[in-house]
């Protein structure tokens, strides 16, 4: 008998661990419920088909391999364009995820969860957590991306991680937005609707602000695109505060939809106090404009970048670029004395200062253009590099050593205009690719303008004949004729039937008015 008690007495329960099984428990429930509703988001071809873009799109242009200004990757301006391709991904995880807290409304199984003893605001936690593999997923893309452009001999600049976390964000958002909108109004086909609005009321928004600071960056990605890649310093955008906002903002439409579902526990309401002073945080601290010392900064960069710049030697020449841009003056170095080489007279041995310039006084969205210097032996870069930029450099490094300096530049005609066209393109891998990219209209016949970092070059229809059949043929027998007549092919009363002449190309029709008149086309 005392056996026997004594085995009933170890058999009996404590009172304390049921509930911490059951806790344990009702935990693994909630999580399993996550990775079931995770398996059925995948499974859903809206959002199967918009992560395959998401991601092949990427892979695609990061392993397209084709030759760009992607070469020379700014990363400061990298970290921001990973922000916008995920967003359609979002939309389309915010209705698939809305449908799946509806499914039961749908089939009308709703009153079986009655009988289940897991209450209404865990299922909604359980399809809250079944976004977090495709937040993981982004994380990876967005990291692959940033890492592949980080790792390229070209690339210069600081990323941010604050920039780089808002594609998982929206994500998040987008998911826990969905799982909020579902228990807030159980329509079936709310959803669409719903984002259609969205984007309504946003673009009313934005027009009716103007583009005010503080409503932008209300929204869930601020791409700030236009203008050239800024020095890290000179941003200005609060990445930081952004990112706590975002991270505060996904937080709170989750307490609020396990409060709608019913979860007013403590913790949750605890939770939900402390997410939105987070998310009041976050948006006070990205709402205040620009300061002053940031205005300040961008405009002594801008006016007087010899301030604020490194210059170093390469040869006879001078290179200044912004520190973060200083490793970069070699491949500026390499094309100049590629040029150079080619030039005759005191031009080829001429010592050049090349500067790296922009204009940031008017924010990261103004493409504002680059005033043309009039100091003799001047040349300009930009910040970007690779692509159409190589050969637009090549035409500004050519322009100042045949006419001196970039303000004279703009004004060549005839002589000049072959001659600096045929000095800058035979220098590429690919002139006749070269004269195409550089060509404003993207053609290699007619008139048309040659862009430059500073002041275009004015290109006629002769004078496009005439480059077009000097390029189409051997450089090293078209150097040593511009060489030999070089202070007549830099003349501007050389009209551009004399440089074919000179040259021994066809003239390619007839001249200018300026060269019937005159023979030139004056100074």
């Amino acid at each position: 008998m005392s056996a026997t008690t004594g085995t009933i007495a170890q058999a009996a329960p404590t009172g304390v661990e049921p509930p911490a099984r059951g806790r344990e428990s009702r935990a693994g429930a909630v999580l399993a419920l996550a990775r079931f509703e995770a398996r059925e988001l995948l499974l859903q071809i809206p959002i199967l088909v918009f992560l395959a873009l998401y991601v092949g799109f990427t892979g695609w242009t990061l392993f397209s391999g084709g030759e760009g200004m992607d070469d020379f990757p700014v990363l400061q301006d990298v970290d921001r364009s990973t922000q916008e391709a995920p967003i359609l991904l979002g939309i389309a995880l915010f209705v698939g995820v809305n449908r799946a807290v509806l499914r039961s409304r749908r089939q009308s199984t709703d009153r079986h969860f009655d009988v289940l003893p897991m209450e209404a605001w865990r299922r909604t936690v359980a399809h809250a957590l079944s976004v977090l593999p495709f937040v993981a997923i982004t994380a990876l893309v967005v990291g692959f991306q940033f890492t592949w452009s980080a790792l390229k001999p070209g690339a210069v600049g600081h990323g941010s991680p604050a920039e780089l976390a808002v594609g998982p964000l929206v994500i998040l958002l987008s998911g826990v937005l969905g799982v909020l909108l579902a228990r807030l109004i159980p329509v079936g086909f709310i959803a669409p609707p719903f984002v259609i609005g969205a984007y309504a009321l946003t673009a009313m928004v934005s027009a009716s602000t103007q583009g005010t600071h503080w409503v932008r960056w209300l929204g869930p990605v601020v791409s700030d695109q236009g203008a050239d890649p800024f020095p890290s310093e000179l941003l200005g955008r609060p990445a930081a505060w952004h990112a706590l906002y975002l991270t505060g903002l996904a937080v709170l439409l989750l307490c609020l939809a396990v409060l709608v579902s019913g979860g007013r526990t403590r913790l949750v309401q605890a939770m939900t106090v402390v997410a939105l002073a987070v998310t009041a945080v976050g948006v006070v601290g990205q709402s205040p404009d620009e300061p002053a010392s940031l205005i300040a900064a961008r405009t002594k960069a801008s006016a007087t970048p010899e301030k604020v710049q490194t210059c170093v030697r390469h040869g006879r020449s001078t290179y200044c670029a912004y520190p973060e841009w200083a490793g970069r003056t070699a491949d500026w170095a390499e094309a100049v004395d590629r040029i150079q080489s080619r030039a005759g007279g005191s031009a080829g041995g001429r010592p050049l200062t090349v500067r790296q310039v922009i204009d940031a006084r008017y924010g990261l969205q103004s493409d504002a253009a680059i005033p043309a210097s009039t100091t003799p032996g001047a040349v300009t870069v930009g910040t970007r590099w690779g692509g159409n930029r190589l050969p637009e450099f090549a035409v500004g490094v050519a322009s100042v050593l045949v006419a001196g300096d970039q303000n004279r530049a703009g004004e060549m005609c005839d002589a000049r205009v072959v001659t600096t066209m045929w000095l800058a393109l035979s220098t590429q891998p690919d002139p006749m690719k070269s004269l195409r990219s550089v060509r404003l209209d993207d053609s290699i016949e007619g008139s048309a303008i040659a862009l430059t970092p500073t002041e275009p070059v004015s290109m006629s229809a002769q004078q496009t004949t005439v480059v077009r059949e000097l390029l189409q043929k051997p450089h090293y027998g078209v150097a040593a004729k511009v060489k030999a007549h070089w202070t007549e092919l830099t003349s501007a009363k050389t009209s551009t039937a004399r440089v074919a002449e000179l040259l021994g190309v066809p003239a390619g029709g007839k001249g200018t008015a300026a060269d019937k008149e005159s023979g030139s086309c004056g100074e």
